[in-house]
């Protein structure tokens, strides 16, 4: 079986280290770099380096940030899954790596095994979305959902693309020419339909059953 190859990027270096030494103890895995930043990420590939199939990114950097270095490997590098590996676990943050391109966000405190397996779930279904990175967030039950009796009406699949992006739901409601007062009845007509509790969850069914490819 051939390993699957991984960069870590994270300029916090005790912990990269760490994250180094905890992979390589996976026979599965072999890490062939470890980098500081997004501008580093750039320069790695702008020189040829090898390519991984996986680079696990942190968020908060300097020069450049996860974010900006997710979007540009989006452009330069999209054979490459980014799992998004980070402290920050608030929507806005969360959101904008998805937008970005990431196929997965994992918070640091994870246990050991639940990086493995979400290494192997980028490896053999393409994306892993934990479905509790915080108490409050990504709370979605949309995986387990059978989309098969799961009938969305040409509005709300309008209303569920833009949610996917950066709009507001002021700005959807201007978008679809309907009042906030309407877009906030079909926010929460989807919050039940789809088992969701949050805009997270919606822009995760969303990727999931590929009515937006991010």
């Amino acid at each position: 079986m051939n390993k699957i190859d991984i960069i870590i990027v994270d300029d916090h270096q005790l912990f990269s280290t760490a994250l180094h030494s905890l992979i390589g103890k996976f026979e599965d895995f072999n890490v062939i770099k470890v980098l500081n930043d997004g501008a580093e990420v750039v320069d790695y590939f702008k020189n040829g380096n090898p390519v991984p199939e996986i680079i696990l990114m942190d968020i908060q950097m300097p020069i450049m940030n996860g974010i900006e270095a997710t979007i540009w490997l989006k452009k330069n590098q999209p054979k490459i899954k980014v799992l998004a590996l980070s402290m920050e676990c608030d929507e806005a943050t969360i959101l904008a790596m998805l937008r970005a391109g990431a196929k997965g966000y994992l918070l640091k405190d994870i246990h050991p095994m639940v990086l493995k397996h979400a290494i192997h779930e980028l490896h053999n279904v393409g994306f892993y979305y934990t479905e509790n990175v915080t108490n409050t967030l990504l709370k979605s039950h949309a995986e387990d959902l059978n989309t098969n009796t799961i009938v969305l009406k040409d509005r709300e699949l309008e209303f569920l693309k833009l949610t996917c992006t950066e709009m507001t739901y002021k700005q959807i409601a201007e978008k679809m020419f309907l009042s906030p007062k309407t877009v906030e009845n079909y926010r929460e007509a989807l919050f039940e339909k789809l088992e969701a509790k949050t805009r997270i969850g919606l822009v995760l069914y969303a990727i999931k059953n590929k009515i937006v490819i991010l």
